[in-house]
């Protein structure tokens, strides 16, 4: 018989960042989003930047973070996510994301040769991803895809 719930535990370099029970998760795979239930097949993957949502089981709320980079280890019972950064909607300071955004942006257009692509890449797809969890989910209930 399969479990009703999964746990989800959220680590980053700083702390643990959650730790709830609940009935659905959907991450940014690497490769794209991943959804998991309870008693989803073990697995091993890299996380990307984007979204991260969950359902939460019994009273625990849902919610949506933004997740930048990680190791995501999934269980029957358990979802283990090591992230490099998570953040809640009102946990982003948009100005300072929106200036980031701008920055990235400045430093792709140049087309200087000098410039580490990827590294610019990354620092605009995490702007993006902050700004728009930010502006989606700020002050708003949140429901899961």
């Amino acid at each position: 018989m399969l479990p009703e719930s999964i746990e989800l535990i959220i680590v980053t370099p700083e702390r643990q960042f959650l730790r709830e029970s609940v009935v659905e998760v959907v991450m940014p795979g690497a490769e794209g989003e991943l959804g998991i239930l309870p008693g989803h097949a073990p697995l091993m993957t890299e996380l990307g930047i984007g979204e991260l949502a969950y359902r939460g089981a019994g009273a625990n709320p849902s919610g949506v973070l933004a997740i930048i980079q990680g190791f995501a280890e999934v269980l029957g019972d358990r979802v283990t996510v090591l992230a490099e950064t998570a953040e809640r909607a009102a946990e982003i300071d948009l100005a300072r994301a929106e200036a980031a955004k701008a920055r990235a942006e400045q430093r792709l257009a140049t087309g200087d040769p000098n410039i580490d692509w990827d590294r610019a890449f990354i620092a605009l797809q995490r702007a993006v991803i902050r700004i728009q969890v930010a502006r989606k989910y700020r002050g708003a209930p949140v429901e899961t895809r």
